[in-house]
């Protein structure tokens, strides 16, 4: 095979996969918007966490844990699905106090794909 038949045929290859490859990596449940916000610095504690996603969740298999700096659970309480909005992971906090707080979090999309990640907010003391 020629130098040039074997670079039309990769390029052939490669154009043919792309669209695969594209579909695969926006099939997972990606955040779209948090409450509170990534990195956000509050000067009133936060009731809930609100996790809007771009895909319907599977309910059964999503988590939110909030921790403090101690790296221990802020709340016992269980994340739900939105029945109003199925894009939307929800969690009743109790009264914060000042101080530094991770959201983790784990959503399986509709489609089967699970994320996990998490980002920080901070509460300042008044």
């Amino acid at each position: 095979m020629s130098y040039a038949a074997a670079a039309r045929r990769l390029i052939l290859i490669c154009a043919t996969a792309l669209p695969f490859a594209a579909n695969d990596a926006s099939a997972h449940a990606l955040l779209v918007k948090s409450e509170p916000a990534r990195r956000a610095v509050l000067t009133k504690p936060p009731s809930q966490v609100r996790l809007w996603f771009n895909e319907k969740l599977e309910p059964a298999f999503c988590a939110i844990t909030v921790t403090g700096e101690d790296g221990k659970p802020v709340t016992e309480h269980t994340a739900r699905v939105s029945a109003q909005d199925a894009r939307l992971l929800e969690l009743a906090l109790p009264a914060l106090p000042p101080g530094g707080y991770t959201v983790q979090y784990q959503v399986l999309s509709v489609d089967g794909h699970t994320v996990k990640a998490s980002y920080r907010f901070t509460v300042q003391a008044r």
